[in-house]
């Protein structure tokens, strides 16, 4: 997987912006359910934006990075207690969402 470059990193954070937090990390930390719901939520719409919960033992940059590893996908951004994962569907073209620049 190629790196984003600063250009497809900012309107990704752009289309973030207006998305619904659908992940949420909380006291159990990372489980194998988490990752199959980030994977299928990354399938379905390649760009998903997750939240750490104050309970979590894990803070916001370290669940969206082991998120990311996972589930082989790109962290985005990071801010407070939420992250931004990106993926590229290429199992189909047709299937692809989001055009980057």
């Amino acid at each position: 997987m190629k790196p984003l470059t600063s250009k497809q990193r900012a309107h990704l954070r752009a289309l973030a912006n207006g998305l619904e937090t659908i992940l949420y990390v909380g006291k159990e930390g990372l489980s194998d359910n988490l990752n199959k719901q980030t994977n299928d939520a990354l399938t379905a719409r390649e760009c998903v934006k997750g939240c750490v919960l104050e309970t979590a033992p894990l803070n916001a940059r370290e669940a969206g990075q082991a998120l990311a590893q996972a589930v082989s996908a790109q962290v985005v951004q990071v801010i407070g207690r939420r992250f931004v994962l990106y993926r590229e569907n290429a199992a189909l073209p047709a299937d692809k969402r989001l055009q980057l620049p």
